[in-house]
């Protein structure tokens, strides 16, 4: 253990983590600052925290085509880092632009809402950038705790507090498959960075037979498909993004799920390489279960929140068909579609933060009735972010699924594109339907609260911009992709 620390200790080099850093040290003043701040004047930490996001943003860009490794290989900045350190941070930053008026329509503008998404954030890009699996589990655990507090944000209401309780519950629970299976690989190897565990594997290839072994990386994937809510791990999703303020849904849907995505390909084509056959038949049961149990379920949803979260279920189960192909066009397809899904999915959620009153009971199908008469320019922008997410052209969602397609097509499981393409078919229904109760059922609100303020429209606008640009011109960010990938 000496010798661990004291290698760790001199190859330290702080270039690697910087992009945390600061982001965590920023989090830690704009907390202090929060502290001498008048209740309710929560608009200057908000913007001080956008001003943190795109300066982090910046420094993370320096690890573009520049790898930066530390603490003896146990974090690294590569362009994979940063890609997903870039979605998370655009996420984080959406999230905070349609939360500040939203907080004071709900009573409960404390400014503490903001530092705990910076320390999301800088978990979320330890996780990204983690090549040992106990850098992933820190990284991790800062971001659970930091979501724990955020989803029970308001202590008031009860479907909040009961949004925090079932994270918490579950999200530990979770996290011991993952440490368990940690353990067990450790045991097995010696080793609990992922490229010594490949090198292990490569040199002892019976270890994939070794029940510990396998045991160990089944347990530790357990752990990963619950934080991208993958189906049979899916259960705390529809109550913890119902319960959850509205903006934090949004960001729970995209931010933390992108940095789980991407702790999860680090580990799984990486470490475990050598269980690839077995994996790809893992993965396929998975991304087919997935994205059935999301969409159906779906269809029978009243509330909007609840609807978007089993929507959220379906979308992870059309990534998860690019870890089956496990290929560079399925992989790279992967990257693409967090970041498409984050455009689409924030822009959606940031339209329902202006629709909801006080208490948000009113986000349901019938109580948008008549929305498209009443509030024409909002209605337009929820259809383009609902014909994203069904996967229609000229949006991001359907270069997204083409990609992740075209990656299973190219790897022989054309059945599985099959089924992923009916299941987008299916879920053209709940969309529509929402569409259908906007512009065919006649209003019972006038909708005289909805209020667009700036900073919400901001978030809507700069969302659109993303879902047809990476529609309608994908070639430049795809390739990006590319470059990310392994």
């Amino acid at each position: 253990m000496e010798n661990l620390v004291q290698e760790a200790i001199q190859n330290v080099n702080l270039q690697a983590i910087m992009p945390s850093l600061i982001l965590s040290g920023f989090g830690m003043l704009l907390l202090l600052a929060s502290v001498f701040m008048k209740r309710g004047n929560t608009t200057p930490i908000a913007w001080m925290s956008i001003i943190a996001l795109v300066i982090t943003g910046f420094v993370s860009l320096s690890g573009w085509n520049n790898v930066q490794a530390g603490f003896a290989g146990s974090v690294v900045l590569d362009n994979f880092a940063t890609f997903f350190s870039l979605i998370c941070i655009a996420a984080a930053i959406l999230t905070i632009l349609m939360s500040d008026d939203y907080l004071k329509r709900e009573e409960f503008p404390v400014a503490e809402y903001y530092p705990l998404i910076l320390f999301t954030t800088a978990g979320a890009m330890w996780m990204a950038s983690g090549t040992d699996l106990m850098t992933i589990f820190l990284g991790l655990e800062v971001l659970s705790v930091s979501l724990y507090v955020l989803a029970g944000y308001f202590r008031d209401q009860t479907k909040s507090n009961e949004a925090g309780l079932k994270y918490f519950f579950l999200g530990a629970f979770s996290t011991g498959f993952l440490l368990y299976g940690v353990a067990l690989l450790y045991g097995v190897t010696g080793s609990t960075k992922i490229q010594k565990i490949a090198e292990y594997v490569s040199a002892h290839p019976d270890a994939v037979l070794n029940k510990m072994f396998i045991a160990g990386g089944l347990l530790m994937l357990t752990g990963f498909l619950f934080k991208v809510a993958a189906a049979p791990f899916h259960m705390w999703t529809p109550d913890v993004y119902q319960g959850a303020p509205t903006p934090i849904t949004a960001f729970m849907s995209a931010g933390p799920k992108a940095a789980a995505f991407a702790a999860f390909m680090r580990v799984t084509i990486i470490g475990l390489d050598g269980m690839q056959s077995d994996l790809s038949a893992i993965f396929w049961i998975l991304a087919v279960l997935t994205m059935t149990v999301g969409n159906f379920i779906a269809l029978g949803q009243q509330d909007l929140k609840r609807m978007l979260a089993y929507s959220s279920i379906s979308h992870a189960g059309y990534a998860l068909v690019g870890m089956v192909a496990w290929n560079e066009v399925g992989l790279s397809a992967i990257l693409f579609y967090m970041l498409v899904y984050t455009f689409m999915n924030m822009g959606a959620f940031a339209v329902l933060v202006l629709i909801g009153k006080k208490g948000e009971e009113n986000l349901t199908l019938d109580g948008i009735a008549g929305f498209g008469y009443k509030k024409p320019v909002l209605a337009v922008a929820l259809c383009i972010f609902l014909f994203s997410l069904m996967g229609l052209l000229p949006t991001a969602g359907f270069t997204g699924k083409f990609y992740i397609f075209a990656g299973a097509v190219k790897a022989g499981y054309i059945w599985l594109a099959v089924l992923g393409v009916l299941n987008s078919a299916v879920s053209l229904f709940y969309y529509l339907r929402v569409m259908v109760q906007m512009y065919f059922k006649e209003p019972t609100e006038d909708f005289a609260w909805v209020k667009i303020n700036v900073s919400t429209a901001i978030s809507i606008v700069v969302s659109i911009i993303g879902v047809l640009y990476l529609g309608i011109v994908p070639g430049t960010l795809m390739n990006l992709a590319r470059l990310a990938g392994f």
